[in-house]
């Protein structure tokens, strides 16, 4: 059997394969609410075929928000919208997941077709927040310098949406830290200049990450799976690398999370990245191999054969589809075609089989 059409079980949830669909926002709730956009956009992956849906970075507070237009779960009334699709995901044989996000000094901006700028406060901005006072653009207002009070409530909205995506259904949870928002902000010494327990050693860098793990945790069952996705370099000298990625790594896996999705880059504008195919999957390759915590591959994988080649060289336990997954859904129906493996259809489009 092809290795990405085999099962992956981690702890009690069992994916029909090693095919996930990586969280990408969609940018188009109102007021954090789900609408028929996402039903038919993740029920659409699922029909597809694929194991596990990842729903976008779904902000844990309003202020954690990219755009306007992100997802939300900072309120109970979000989650009737949330369960509708979460239902319809298991009902079509995959598992649903979320990702909890808080957007950093990178919130309040406008959608990426309406400029993707920062929207200013008197047209539906509002103050971003950061580890440290520096903004991402030149010319964006400084973002607030988080208190402890402020690091507290960031703790506390990250429990609180965990278990209100418990309520909803969800299955396995990712904590995001990675491209650039608020927790990526305190991990790199770029952006985290700080001179207090959360700033300049690695230690305190990572600190946040550690406590945003723990309080899930309180909430998460234990028996469920616990992702974090990291970017494992900023791609700049002098920021968050690899080696750092690794040990982070290590202490999540003592901590309890059971795969790191691991992307890279997102923190600075002007970052050179070596764009090729697969080019992230080196870095879980490594942190996979030098810690032995589960990883996921993510970045410019684009064919099945590709994926293929990833997991059965072990550089990587799962397979995250992005922007593939949004030129066909049906990523999973078509792995099965191509790989001569029996995997089952919806029967409402077993004539095209």
């Amino acid at each position: 059997m092809s290795k990405l059409l085999s099962p992956l079980t981690i702890k009690d949830i069992t994916f029909k394969n090693r095919i996930a669909i990586s969280p990408m926002c969609q940018y188009s709730a109102w007021d954090g609410y789900a609408n028929n956009w996402h039903l038919v956009h993740y029920g659409s992956r699922a029909v597809g075929g694929a194991g596990l849906i990842i729903q976008e970075a779904t902000g844990v507070s309003p202020e954690g928000r990219i755009t306007p237009g992100d997802l939300g779960i900072y309120l109970d009334e979000h989650l009737e919208n949330l369960t509708a699709i979460t239902t319809f995901v298991k009902q079509h044989g995959g598992v649903p997941g979320i990702q909890l996000a808080h957007a950093g000094r990178k919130a309040g901006c406008s959608r990426p077709w309406d400029g993707g700028k920062q929207l200013p406060l008197n047209e539906g901005g509002w103050r971003t927040v950061a580890p440290s006072p520096i903004p991402f653009f030149p010319h964006d207002e400084k973002p607030e310098e988080l208190d402890l009070s402020g690091i507290m409530k960031v703790v506390a909205d990250f429990r609180s949406a965990a278990a209100r995506a418990l309520d909803a259904g969800f299955q396995v949870l990712e904590i995001h830290a990675a491209h650039g928002y608020l927790i990526h902000e305190f991990l790199s010494p770029i952006t985290n200049q700080r001179k207090d327990s959360y700033g300049g050693a690695f230690e305190n860098r990572i600190r946040l990450l550690i406590e945003i793990v723990r309080a899930v945790k309180t909430v998460w069952p234990s028996n469920m799976p616990l992702f974090v996705r990291i970017s494992a370099t900023d791609w700049v000298n002098g920021g968050w690398d690899i080696d750092e990625a690794v040990k982070l790594a290590s202490k999540l896996k003592s901590e309890g999370v059971d795969l790191i999705d691991t992307s890279s880059g997102g923190l600075v504008p002007d970052a050179i990245i070596s764009f090729a195919p697969g080019y992230q999957v080196d870095f879980a390759s490594r942190i996979r191999k030098e810690t032995g915590i589960l990883t996921g591959a993510v970045g410019l994988i684009t064919s099945i054969s590709q994926a293929e080649e990833i997991l059965n060289a072990d550089h990587a336990d799962l397979i995250l589809i992005a922007r593939e997954s949004l030129r066909n859904p049906y990523f999973g129906l078509t792995a099965g075609n191509e790989l001569a493996e029996e995997v089952d259809w919806p029967v409402q489009y077993i004539r095209a089989k």
